[in-house]
């Protein structure tokens, strides 16, 4: 079975991420995409949404598509989220599945920052999924990180949490940039108290 990864805070999930990973599962051919929402990230600030939030909203997102699924195993351990840590459980709970970790591309040169990323690397592939703005460049990888990497092209779509959280916090419509059902949750919560100062 090969499985795609995706993981972020999704603070809150929009409709990029589902683009990124509906385009990665037909790329690659990929049986199921399992969203994953980090604890805590690491390089990153926390999270403005709660955990239980931020799940709740992933499940709704990704509703009755049948190749998406939850998975709140960094949610359920706690701490900062490393992605090392996580695979090595997968692996070892699932030892048949191919895992194939689902990035952008910008954040390439962001994985020799990344913890433990030369374990990580045996433990996954990477599907980088294009970006606007930005290009694929392996150079700066070592070799056993960089040949498991798999180039995904997809639409281009300038969507961030970022921008959502501060529409919200504005009064602005966020319409359209996440799922209708996101959407209703977002406006009858308190999200324009959301303070979150993470990226995506």
């Amino acid at each position: 079975m090969k499985i795609g990864i995706m993981g972020g805070t999704f603070d809150p999930i929009h409709i990029g991420h589902l683009v990124a990973a509906e385009t990665a599962r037909e790329a690659l051919g990929l049986d199921e995409v399992w969203f994953m929402p980090s604890h805590i990230p690491p390089h990153k600030a926390e999270a403005g949404f709660s955990g239980e939030e931020r799940l709740h909203m992933v499940e709704l997102a990704i509703g009755t598509q049948p190749a998406f699924r939850t998975l709140d195993i960094e949610l359920r351990r706690g701490g900062v989220s490393y992605s090392a840590d996580t695979m090595g459980e997968l692996v070892a709970k699932y030892p048949h599945a191919s895992f194939h970790f689902i990035v952008g591309t910008d954040m390439v040169n962001y994985l020799p920052k990344w913890e433990r990323i030369e374990k990580l690397a045996l433990l996954t592939r990477f599907a980088a999924v294009g970006r606007a703005g930005y290009k694929l460049d392996t150079s700066g990888l070592d070799a056993l990180v960089a040949e498991r990497i798999d180039h995904v092209d997809m639409p281009q779509l300038e969507i961030s949490s970022t921008e959502i959280r501060d529409r919200l916090k504005k009064g602005v419509s966020a319409r359209y940039l996440v799922p209708d059902n996101v959407y209703d949750y977002l406006r009858r919560s308190d999200a324009h108290a959301v303070h979150a100062p993470g990226t995506d």
